[in-house]
């Protein structure tokens, strides 16, 4: 299968690796040093047991249009970097390319098939401009819930942390050729996957961690560990939980965990530190809109308040504003 992976990141890299080492044609498209690296030496994977593994058969394009039709492309970038590669997807689109997303949080097409009474609004908090709407075909797409942990700890080298699993459905709920032939992919090369008939309700499940733990160890500096150990951070994850189930429910989603359990699995990970804390100390944008701001904005349209979200919300973007104006990270150092 020819495969495209947009945005050669932790989970980007990992699907990447994988993929190729299972034989199949993929292309990355990723920028600098990370994108060099590639070219030059191929793609390490460092599996959690130690295991070393290199995709030397694997390309790296700079543009898209370089890359040509595909079968299948994984959009692999964060939520809030899709408008700077929406345009160029296209030229990736043959007959029957289809579209795997792969981003936290809620997803910009979210209403599309859904089929309530809010089916084919678009979610301004996510595609303000309406460029995704208009670039990427939402008929192509499968959505997907990413669940392992990884990280790039230097150009050319993913770093797997733990999980391989990507639960993965039609946007109606159907099981088709299309979704199954995804799913057969992501098996070969060695993942877990399972198809859904409401992908929905499971991105509702991811949701849960993805709008309080992230913010509040980009706010803190805290691991998972340490933010379900102290009590107060443990309550407020907690109260924003309940207010994301709230919003959920009002839009036909289920849950199949108690917010107790979910918060124990987040407990299981250990001294893991989220991708937004990641992003805190490495000075980068945050993926403030997509965990939160959707959230809220689905809050509005099903008249459900949530306090305690909006409030974390507030400093993280501000949080984010900051770094941006200043042009840097924040990391917490030694005390002289």
């Amino acid at each position: 299968m020819r495969i495209c992976v947009i945005g050669a990141g932790a989970i980007g890299g990992l699907m990447g690796a994988k993929l190729a080492l299972a034989g199949e044609e993929v292309t990355l498209m990723d920028q600098g040093a990370h994108h060099a690296a590639i070219k030059e030496n191929g793609l390490k994977l460092i599996w959690e047991d130690g295991s070393v593994h290199l995709a030397k058969d694997i390309k790296v394009v700079d543009e898209l249009a370089e890359a040509g039709p595909q079968d299948l492309v994984i959009l692999a970038v964060k939520a809030h970097f899709l408008e700077n590669v929406a345009r160029e997807i296209p030229a990736l689109l043959g007959p029957e390319t289809v579209i795997l997303t792969v981003q936290n949080g809620i997803p910009w097409w979210y209403f599309h098939k859904q089929g309530g009474p809010f089916e084919g609004h678009r979610l301004e908090s996510l595609d303000p401009s309406g460029v995704l709407e208009k670039n990427i075909d939402a008929d192509r797409i499968i959505g997907c819930v990413v669940y392992p942990a990884a990280g790039v700890p230097e150009p050319g080298v993913i770093q797997h942390v733990e999980g391989d699993r990507f639960p993965l459905g039609e946007l109606d709920g159907s099981e088709s050729a299309r979704v199954q032939a995804v799913h057969d992919v992501l098996v070969k090369a060695g993942f877990r996957s399972r198809i859904l008939d409401d992908i929905r309700s499971e991105i509702w499940l991811k949701a849960w961690g993805n709008l309080s733990f992230n913010p509040i160890s980009a706010l803190t500096h805290a691991t998972l560990v340490d933010i379900c150990q102290f009590p107060e951070t443990r309550e407020l994850a907690a109260t924003m939980m309940g207010e994301a189930q709230a919003i959920g429910e009002k839009l036909g989603a289920s849950f199949r965990h108690t917010i107790e359990k979910r918060i124990q699995g987040a407990e299981g990970v250990g001294a893991h530190k989220t991708s937004m804390l990641q992003d805190v100390e490495l000075g980068r944008s945050l993926e403030v809109e997509a965990l939160m701001g959707s959230v809220l904005e689905l809050g509005r349209l099903t008249e459900t308040p949530a306090p305690a979200t909006a409030a974390v919300y507030a400093c993280v973007k501000l949080l984010n504003r900051t770094m941006v104006l200043q042009g840097s990270g924040v990391k917490l150092n030694d005390a002289a």
